[in-house]
């Protein structure tokens, strides 16, 4: 069957805004999230955007029926630093099954036995009216005393810096719903930041992650041990290893009672046992890639096996899930087999069952649950995107450009993709830079909805890694400290540049999106360059001076220290690089799309880089969502902005969409 020619970006394709939408939350590829295995079922979180954007608790049965745990309008998610954690625990045995979760709503601890007719979820957790309330996350149920403990984020004031983070134990009968001083503060030892509490197998011992302003945790996390006394409380809290510039991104304790960690004492994220009393450590396999990464909240790279093996993600770039054995001289690994060859860090355990998200260059990410004894792996479910849309997929392409001073800049490429078109003769298309949303994150290499949504019309899409990416190493990745608004900047230009010399684009016809640090990204680079024809920007950071005087969330409140400098010894960098203080310098055309509830890019630096821009006669566009924080997640706000995107880039490149419908 011959292919229809017409220009690039007016292909017609069956992968609608609606379709994309449905694999996309919170600007990211939609995954499942902190996974779960309790005997024959398995559990996961799942974002919905067809449900207003709430994240559904999971269950695939012992029939191998999945199914939401919790209906409408339930939503399992946390707001603690703002970006949230793991929002619940399950406990399953002879008592029956407790599932405790946070509901996003109100932020208030729930308990809930969906095995119980005619029961629902009960508050276990009090609300609190100031700032930002009572927030909880990384809940572990201990029958035996009868309480959950839990990450507790405590405002003490209206400011978003008025806070404290403690462990505590929260009261299973639910005396505590309506009285605070029934939930038990078991630690504080004054670090700003707490994670990761773990409990030894004897239940005499805690370990947790640690850290304080001006650091993030993936530059200074210590791993911080301690007593559990007779009434749970933990006493003698001490740091075993870690902190500034040999973080700790994970730590287990073993079935034996050994600990191990993830820590960067190298080049990379290797792993290591720690001896609880002394500190020293051992490593288990030192390589030269990352068995860990940036973290946040509740994340695991590797989860440790009851026959003393390790399940663990480990890699350059992207990760892959082995199990290692570290009993086997300097420690032997063993690949999991299947076809995929992205692994996200939600890893979950049972005997020699591992439970993770994964997804392959062509397919998107779903719940895979690896039998560790044959290493093979299958889905937990399969995932809902049509393979009708298999054709339609892009096929992404691994590069590494050059960057200046020789730099590697690792990207990933999708070229146009569709079985029924091809572009004219003599003409490239139009080629879209997308500036992931870190600086800690990473693009992983597969096949999304949404890029497909506009590879196959005709448009281009190259993801860059740029030089403060994890995953390739601590010398990639501090290549952005201080360097904020130049490195990620000159490595997007240089494979915009390094497309149009290669003849894979036209000059004129490359735009630059991003959402939040990449709207950023987008937004310095249109002040900096003039090689892109427009940009599209999601809920950008704008005006780095506010950020640094507090008008973001605490979390970040002092990341700009590392990424900047010092606002008070160099606040002209701050303005340099501001967006919101370079509109005179910005000339191509641009589209915003803000959320009014933003808590960590609020509206208010948005308004203020409009208001300038109209100022300087930049042509812009912006559309403002109620409703919507930092990540949009209702499906009719994603698909006004990928109808509002596609139409824009058509404006500028000269294409007319096919199949949109009119404004929203």
């Amino acid at each position: 069957m011959s292919k229809t020619t017409a220009p690039f970006g007016s292909w017609l394709s069956p992968i609608t805004a609606e379709i994309a939408a449905s694999g996309t939350s919170a600007g990211q590829a939609a995954s499942p999230s902190y996974v779960e295995v309790t005997g024959e079922a398995v559990w996961w979180l799942e974002p919905r955007g067809d449900q207003g954007g709430r994240t559904v608790l999971m269950q695939r049965r012992p029939d191998g029926e999945a199914r939401p745990v919790l209906a409408a309008p339930w939503d399992v998610r946390s707001r603690v630093i703002e970006y949230g954690g793991r929002p619940w625990t399950v406990e399953s045995g002879a008592h029956g099954t407790l599932v405790v979760f946070v509901n996003f709503a109100d932020q208030r601890l729930y308990a809930y036995d969906p095995n119980v007719p005619g029961t629902g979820p009960r508050p276990l957790s009090p609300v609190s009216s100031t700032g930002g309330g009572l927030r909880w996350a990384e809940p572990e149920i201990d029958l035996a005393r009868g309480e959950v403990r839990c990450l507790m984020e405590q405002f003490t004031g209206p400011g978003p810096e008025e806070v404290r983070r403690v462990l505590a134990a929260v009261p299973l009968d639910g005396s505590a719903a309506e009285d605070q001083s029934a939930v038990s503060e078991l630690h504080d030892d004054g670090y700003r930041f707490i994670s990761g509490a773990r409990y030894s197998p004897d239940g005499t011992r805690a370990v947790w992650l640690a850290w304080d302003h001006p650091h993030m945790p993936w530059e200074a996390a210590e791993l911080r041990i301690a007593d559990i006394g007779p009434q749970g409380a933990v006493a003698g809290a001490r740091t075993l290893i870690g902190g500034f510039g040999q973080p700790v991104a994970q730590a287990e304790w073993a079935a034996d009672g050994s600990l191990l960690a993830a820590c960067e004492r190298t080049n990379w994220w290797n792993l290591y046992r720690v001896d609880p009393d002394t500190g020293d450590v051992e490593a288990l396999l030192p390589a030269s890639e990352d068995f860990a990464g940036c973290q946040r909240l509740g994340l695991r790279w590797f989860v440790p096996l009851t026959d003393g093996r390790i399940a663990v993600l480990h890699g350059v770039g992207a990760q892959h899930l082995s199990v290692l054995d570290p009993g086997a001289g300097r420690g032997t690994m063993v690949d999991v087999t299947g076809p995929w060859s992205e692994w996200l860090p939600y890893l979950a355990a049972r005997g020699p069952r591992v439970i993770g998200v994964a997804a392959s260059s062509r397919t998107p990410f779903e719940v895979v649950e690896i039998d560790t004894t044959s290493m093979r792996g299958r889905p937990a479910e399969r995932s809902r995107a049509g393979c009708s849309f298999e054709p339609f997929l892009p096929e992404p392409t691994l590069r590494v450009f050059t960057g200046s001073d020789g730099r590697p800049v690792h990207t990933h490429i999708y070229a146009p993709r569709n079985p029924d078109f091809t572009g004219p003769a003599d003409t490239m298309p139009p080629y879209v830079i997308w500036a992931h949303g870190g600086p800690g994150l990473r693009s992983p290499l597969t096949s999304t909805l949404e890029i497909a949504y506009f590879n196959s019309r005709g448009i281009g899409v190259a993801d860059v890694n740029y030089g403060g990416t994890p995953g390739y190493g601590k010398e990639y990745r501090e290549r952005l400290r201080r360097q904020w608004g130049l490195v990620d900047v000159a490595d997007c230009e240089a494979v915009a540049t390094g497309l149009i010399r290669e003849g894979l684009a036209a000059e004129g016809r490359v735009a630059i999106r991003g959402h939040s640090a990449g709207g950023f990204t987008a937004a310095a680079s249109l002040a900096a360059s003039d090689v892109y024809a427009c940009a599209v920007m999601y809920y950008p950071v704008l005006d780095l001076l506010s950020f640094s005087r507090g008008l973001t969330h605490d979390f970040e409140s002092h990341y700009l220290v590392s990424l900047i400098g010092s606002p008070t010894t160099e606040p002209e960098r701050y303005r340099e690089r501001s967006p919101s203080e370079n509109t005179d310098r910005i000339n191509s055309p641009f589209l915003l799309f803000q959320g009014l509830e933003d808590a960590i890019c609020p509206p208010e630096q948005s308004r203020k880089f409009l208001e300038r821009a109209s100022r300087s006669n930049v042509t812009h566009g912006s559309l403002f969502f109620e409703n919507e924080g930092h990540g949009f997640r209702d499906a009719r706000t994603m698909i006004a902005c990928l109808e509002k995107e596609i139409t824009f880039y058509g404006t500028h490149f000269a294409f007319t969409p096919l199949g949109i419908p009119g404004e929203r």
